[in-house]
């Protein structure tokens, strides 16, 4: 069975074809390409000897079929290296004299090897250019290859939509970002028309658009319109859309770029609203923004808000402004403008402007832009009509005045008065000691001059001067009251540990068979009256000592603490107490809460410990409970304003 050659559709012949149609001599070294060369050429020439005798004539075809192999596979400079190797083989092998390099005929050898040279040079030359243009068509095609692949990369995978379409909408391409854009699959895209997934409001203007573009009149249109997504929503998107035409110039097909611009949209809307907001805000409030360019000094209002404060015009320079500004706050205006513009104030000033003829009150606010050398060069800021502030300000103004005038006319009557009562009182229970004294001394007189009375009558004498002696004590705490309601008030640094020890020293000292603890916190000081503090503390240890009397293990203590930022003293003890239901009596003067058989006292003492805390701008306060003791604390400065 005879042997077909392999044709172009074998497998074998395919890749061998291939393999040379990708031959590159370059990508091997010229040593080995060389080498290579040399074992084709020598191997050429063993089968030319092998095969035929000398004689026989076409002593050079094997080996330029050597050549041409060589050039094939190394090149133009390889093929001619086999070139020149084949002619030393042949004209020392296949030449007469053989294994020599003599010639029998010089001019016959010159003839044939000068011609084998020529025809090789040209056969080799179209081998190396051959597969020089077979490699810039290579090049070209790698080229032409990556820019298609480049293209469809860029359709397929750009952040936009794009599409092809016929020029009756029928599609062509659509990329998948278009797909993802209304939601549908690119099948489903591929049946649909523009016109399926279109807003129908918006539908007419892009018909129109296209008519005119296949009309010739235009070449492409851009337009804002809206997509109704596969599940309902609106996609807005900015529509790109251009006319391809044949050679001819006729309609070819359709160029669709699609850009999803529904966040700027609500960006916009969103804006819109803030400025419609912002806009009613300032017609609520009554302001009006601006800026200014300090250079040009031009002020221009923003929003219309000129419109607000009955502005004549959105746009005025600062002549026009000071034009209209009162004369009166002229060079104030003029002064804190360059002081703000030097940046050594901040812009907040109010002054007046004449408004159709009225004079009208402005708070203005503005600051500033500089640049990198720190000078202004744009000013914004806000103006407030404030007319009806200033008037509200002036009538309060005039009101507190009128106030003040009254409150200081009445507080003088009140001085006067409580003046008056003051002396009247001192006067009254200085004059009552007399009658008293009289009272008394009868009564003591009567006693001693009539030995036999009766004990009827001795027992109606003794409760006379008991009385007597208690009106006394009355009479003296109401001069003590007195006293320390009148005077100046002069504040020095007092010890106040200092002072409790020292009292409860001479307490101890005088009443030595009571066994009292007591403890005073060191370091207690303050500013104030030393002889009216020295009558407070006598009075609240006295009845600390007074009211611990009937418990066992008595304790006092003197200490502070810190309230709201002030600091106030306290006196405890454990003794008595009392209740607070009736703790509203503790500092009305003669009140007690205990009768006269369990403690003695007038009950003046608190009152007058009240008085003297409150002419040092103080106030004081009780806590206690029946039989578990009581605890005064008082401050000598009155809290400050939050």
């Amino acid at each position: 069975m005879p042997l077909t050659p392999p044709t172009p559709t074998d497998p074998l012949t395919q890749r061998l074809w291939s393999h040379l149609k990708l031959w590159q001599p370059s990508r091997h070294s010229m040593a080995r390409r060389l080498v290579v060369a040399f074992v084709i050429t020598v191997l050429a020439a063993w089968m030319r000897v092998a095969l035929a005798p000398a004689e026989s004539g076409g002593r050079f075809i094997t080996l330029s079929l050597a050549a041409a192999v060589a050039a094939l596979y190394g090149g133009f400079r390889v093929g001619m290296f086999s070139t020149l190797v084949g002619m030393l083989i042949v004209n020392f092998l296949l030449v007469k004299p053989y294994f020599s390099l003599a010639f029998a005929d010089p001019v016959e050898a010159l003839w044939l090897n000068s011609w084998h040279l020529l025809t090789q040079v040209v056969v080799v030359g179209a081998i190396a250019l051959m597969q020089r243009q077979n490699q810039r068509l290579r090049e070209a095609t790698a080229d032409i290859q990556r820019g298609a692949k480049q293209l469809e990369d860029t359709f397929e995978h750009s952040s936009t939509g794009m599409a092809h379409s016929h020029i009756d909408g029928r599609w062509i391409r659509v990329n998948q970002t278009y797909c993802d854009l209304i939601g549908y699959s690119r099948s489903e895209v591929m049946a649909l028309s523009f016109r399926d997934f279109t807003h129908p409001d918006d539908l007419k203007l892009d018909e129109e658009l296209l008519q005119r573009a296949l009309k010739g009149e235009i070449a492409n249109y851009s337009i804002e319109k809206r997509y109704i997504h596969q599940r309902g929503h609106v996609v807005w998107v900015h529509l790109t859309l251009s006319l391809v035409r044949k050679d001819s110039g006729e309609p070819d097909y359709l160029i669709a770029v699609v850009q999803d611009i529904t966040a700027r949209k609500a960006t916009e809307e969103a804006l819109r609203t803030s400025e419609q907001l912002l806009r009613q805000a300032h017609q609520i409030a009554g302001l009006a923004s601006w800026h200014a360019d300090v250079a040009t000094r031009r002020f221009v209002t923003l929003w219309g808000s000129h419109e607000v404060l009955d502005l004549p015009t959105a746009e005025f320079s600062d002549d026009e402004l000071l034009a209209m500004t009162h004369p009166d706050d002229r060079p104030g205006v003029l002064q804190h403008w360059a002081l703000a513009v030097k940046g050594l104030v901040d812009y907040d000033i109010e002054y007046r402007l004449n408004i159709r003829g009225e004079d009208r009150w402005f708070s203005v606010r503005a600051e500033f832009d500089r640049d990198v050398q720190g000078r202004a060069v744009r000013a914004v800021g806000v103006t407030q009509d404030v007319t009806e502030r200033r008037r509200h300000a002036m009538q309060i103004q005039q009101l507190n005045a009128s106030l003040e005038h009254r409150i200081d006319e009445r507080t003088r009557a009140l001085k006067a008065a409580y003046d008056e009562l003051e002396s009247y009182s001192y006067a009254v229970a200085h004059d009552l000691r007399s009658p008293l004294r009289i009272i008394n001394g009868f009564a003591q007189a009567l006693q001693e001059d009539n030995p036999e009375l009766d004990g009827a009558s001795l027992a109606h004498l003794e409760r006379i001067m008991g009385a007597s002696k208690k009106m006394g004590e009355l009479i003296d705490g109401l001069l003590t009251l007195s006293q320390f309601s009148r005077g100046d008030l002069q504040r020095k640094p007092v010890s106040i540990s200092s002072m409790a020890s020292r009292l409860l020293d001479e307490f101890s000292a005088a009443d030595p068979q009571r066994d009292v603890r007591w403890v005073v916190e060191p370091g207690l000081n303050a500013m104030a009256d030393p002889p009216l503090i020295e009558a407070l503390m006598q009075n609240l240890l006295n009845n600390a000592w007074k009211y611990t009397a009937q418990t066992q293990k008595a304790e006092i203590r003197v200490y502070a603490q810190e309230v709201h930022g002030q600091t106030r003293f306290c006196v405890s003890d454990n003794g008595a107490g009392f209740d607070m239901a009736r703790a509203g009596k503790l500092f009305q003067p003669f009140q007690r809460l205990h009768m006269p058989n369990e403690f003695a006292g007038l009950g003046i003492g608190l009152a007058t410990s009240l008085r003297i805390v409150q002419r040092h701008g103080g106030s004081m306060a009780a806590n206690g409970e029946p039989g578990k003791g009581a605890t005064f604390c008082f401050n000598l400065y009155a809290p400050l304003a939050a």
